[in-house]
């Protein structure tokens, strides 16, 4: 058995070659970050990586995390800039005895001493998509957008479980602010043992409920990938409705070790990608339904449509 979850429809691509990795027997951390890694070289996806959105500075901040199951090892950085990968960054701080989750210029020294590739990941694409927000923010003043966070959760048919998460965050956000993705038990957190959870959305309130960690506790209890989502996105959604008034965007993932898989989400729209042993590569898109989370395969007009909107060129405003 083996298997493969991923946030969103921009992790096709990327989860269909590590299905060839995961089929020829080999390693989930090589397959994980093989599939984010794919994610963030594509320009078009402006919430990672290469072209991801700018923060407020016009600079491009990415944050990324690695977990390895079988040792609990995490690698993580938040808001380097100039470094094409980050999630290969983060596994190699994996390896690391301490010194784990480096931030801004110290994760930007790292890479440069370990050899990463450097590379100005600010878009021309992205440089109309900045300008065409603050002139939108001269008549009206708009929330953030574009969050999109690439998490998955990987188990090999050694029945090792990995990890990794990748964004550049909220879009015109402050410099210097990382969300949950590169933060363990938020954004992400495996155990071989048990099974792994990611989360994308808006991180400061993903963080209030250490949600990808509390999805693996509950299946440590016995529980469904699928029932751990549902309780999980409910109760902190719930939560924070009751002590703030609101809640954020908040949408996860999760895959047990027997390879079986779920998703939870509290907006419209959600899109995440699912492989295993017995089911090709597929997107599925979530509704809601009596208070339950249902799944229906993406049809082949909304494919089409996902990919020609946000490839159609951009007109500066």
């Amino acid at each position: 058995m083996w298997g493969i979850i991923a946030t969103w429809r921009m992790a096709l691509e990327g989860v269909t070659s590590a299905s060839g990795i995961l089929k020829d027997h080999g390693d989930a951390g090589d397959a994980v970050v093989q599939a984010v890694k794919e994610v963030e070289d594509f320009p078009f996806y402006k919430s990672v990586g290469y072209g991801g959105l700018p923060n407020e500075e016009m600079e491009v901040e990415l944050d990324a995390g690695y977990m390895n199951g079988n040792t609990l090892s995490i690698g993580a950085v938040g808001a380097i800039k100039d470094f094409a990968n980050p999630v290969l960054i983060a596994r190699k701080l994996s390896h690391e005895p301490v010194n784990n989750f480096l931030v801004g210029d110290g994760a930007e020294k790292y890479a440069h001493k370990n050899g990463f590739e450097r590379k100005n990941m600010l878009t021309e694409r992205a440089k109309i998509h900045y300008h065409n927000r603050l002139k939108e923010m001269e008549t009206e003043i708009k929330p953030y957008s574009g969050h999109d966070t690439v998490g998955m959760i990987c188990l090999d048919q050694q029945k090792k479980m990995t990890a990794a998460t990748s964004t550049s965050g909220l879009f015109m956000k402050r410099a210097g602010r990382v969300g949950d993705s590169p933060v363990s038990g938020s954004g992400f957190y495996v155990d071989s043992e048990i099974g792994g959870a990611s989360a994308t959305g808006l991180g400061e309130d993903v963080m209030k409920g250490c949600v990808s960690y509390e999805i693996v506790r509950m299946m440590k209890e016995g529980m469904h990938p699928q029932e751990a989502c549902e309780k999980a996105v409910s109760e902190v959604n719930d939560l924070l409705v009751r002590k703030r008034g609101k809640a954020g965007d908040m949408s996860l993932i999760a895959m047990n070790n027997k390879g079986e898989w779920g998703c939870a989400t509290n907006i419209e729209g959600f899109s995440f990608v699912v492989a295993t042993s017995s089911l090709k590569p597929t997107v599925y898109l979530v509704e809601h339904e009596n208070g339950h989370c249902i799944f229906k395969v993406a049809s082949q007009q909304w494919m089409d449509e996902y990919m020609r909107s946000r490839t159609a060129p951009l007109e500066k405003k």
